[in-house]
């Protein structure tokens, strides 16, 4: 495999791991492994293994290499000598190697995020780009930089939003090629705690997709009753829907996606921005665009959407190229 012709993405996030060969020019991707190997887990078995601090980073590769390994199967040929673009929590404490934080504001294109290379060795036969986080004065981000890249925001005047939806969703403002601004919801992870370890575990389930039965609907009056009232009032209203039967579970399970997805979207009403870029997985794509909708903010500003996979291959090949073009290179 020519590495001037490819190279290899991997997403290393706190519970997940995925790896992936790719053709540069087309951005193809050639082969995929994906595993539960998050960087939580590594560095719990790091722990455990007790080996001196040095061997932390042959340690997480050899992960890596034992994924290489399959999509070497899997495309009959050796992989020596791919570059390998790790990004997500990789460069935190509990990655391989902890690398600061870049400081706002970062260019749009990549050119200027945190990096640092890691040399090939005679056990790990690819050079390694491990891209680092981004920090303001009160907040953090490691991945969704990435990510915010691979959208390729046009560099104007205009205020955008980036708005990746998640455990931990993150609005970012973009203007004149720089990212300027950085807010964190713990939507993802209220939503989670709510429906499984709270009171309302038991008055919700999850069943079914938003365009299926009344699941919009409820999805929707839960958007437009957390513009009337505090949520940790609205938050109750998901068991007396169940008690007085007004819902279904499944329709609840909806209702309270939509309150806590609507709080957490309710400051861009008075804030509109020139438009807003949503970037992740499609099912929460789709909450997201029609909570927008709910809101009447989609209607005042264009909203595109894009996957999370096709932003951050983007993203990483930008940062790859912007690496190649150095003097060094």
């Amino acid at each position: 495999m020519d590495p001037k012709t490819t190279f290899l993405s991997c997403d290393w996030g706190t519970s997940s791991f995925r790896l992936r060969l790719v053709e540069r020019e087309t951005l193809k991707i050639l082969a995929e492994e994906s595993s539960k190997e998050g960087n939580a887990a590594t560095a719990e078995l790091w722990k455990q293994a007790g080996q001196p601090a040095e061997q932390r980073v042959a340690f997480y590769l050899a992960i890596v290499q034992r994924h290489l390994k399959k999509l070497e199967e899997a495309v009959k040929t050796p992989l020596d000598d791919v570059p390998v673009i790790i990004s997500g929590m990789a460069s935190s404490t509990v990655g391989m190697k902890e690398v600061p934080y870049k400081p706002l504001p970062f260019a749009t294109d990549g050119s200027d995020l945190a990096t640092e290379t890691i040399a090939a060795t005679a056990d790990f036969r690819h050079e390694v780009l491990l891209i680092s986080g981004v920090k303001s004065a009160d907040d953090v981000m490691r991945g969704e930089e990435v990510q915010l890249v691979g959208c390729r925001f046009e560099n104007t005047a205009e205020k955008q939003l980036f708005l990746h939806p998640g455990t931990h969703a993150k609005h970012v403002l973009v203007q004149h090629g720089q990212a300027v601004s950085l807010k964190t919801y713990m939507t993802g992870e209220l939503f989670s705690l709510l429906s499984t370890k709270s009171i309302l575990a038991a008055s919700v389930a999850e069943s079914g997709k938003l365009e299926e039965g009344k699941n919009r609907v409820w999805f929707e009056q839960g958007v437009r009753t957390s513009q009337e009232a505090n949520l940790l009032h609205n938050a109750f209203l998901v068991r007396t829907n169940d008690l007085f039967k007004k819902a279904s579970k499944p329709e609840n399970y909806f209702y309270l996606s939509g309150l806590l997805i609507g709080n957490e979207c309710n400051e861009l009403r008075a804030n509109i921005p020139a438009g807003i870029t949503l970037a992740g997985e499609p099912v929460l794509v789709q909450l997201y665009g029609a909570a927008l909708q709910a809101l009447g903010i989609a209607g005042r500003c264009p909203v595109r959407t894009k996957t999370a996979e096709e932003v951050t291959l983007n993203g990483h090949f930008a940062v790859l190229q912007h690496h190649l073009s150095t003097p060094s290179h």
